[in-house]
């Protein structure tokens, strides 16, 4: 496992950006549950944020790519709107306790 950081330090409803052995990545905490994605719009193959740590649409409910507004579930990475509908960001699978948020093989 890879630490990925502490679990106050990402909110519920709010997004964060990561680079972790070379990878960009992003984690959405929603409902009290963290998701972890590539930072990459499946579309262009560019980082989503509009600016550092912001990934997500005015009503914090979907993931939003600042580039040309594909949006996508939270809580399975597919595009619901946009010209990558149908396609989905890349999940990576982690794992929180205690210690914090971790990043799982």
């Amino acid at each position: 496992m890879k630490f990925l950081c502490d679990s106050n330090s990402l909110a519920d409803n709010s997004s964060r950006g990561f680079e972790v052995d070379g990878r960009p990545l992003l984690a959405v905490r929603r409902d009290g549950r963290v998701y972890v994605y590539q930072n990459r719009c499946p579309h262009r193959g560019i980082a989503l944020e509009w600016r550092p740590d912001q990934f997500l649409d005015p009503s914090a409910s979907l993931i939003q790519c600042a580039t040309h507004g594909a949006l996508f579930l939270i809580e399975s990475g597919e595009c619901v709107a946009g010209p990558c509908a149908g396609q989905s960001l890349v999940a990576i699978s982690c794992t929180e306790n205690a210690q914090g948020i971790w990043l799982t093989p």
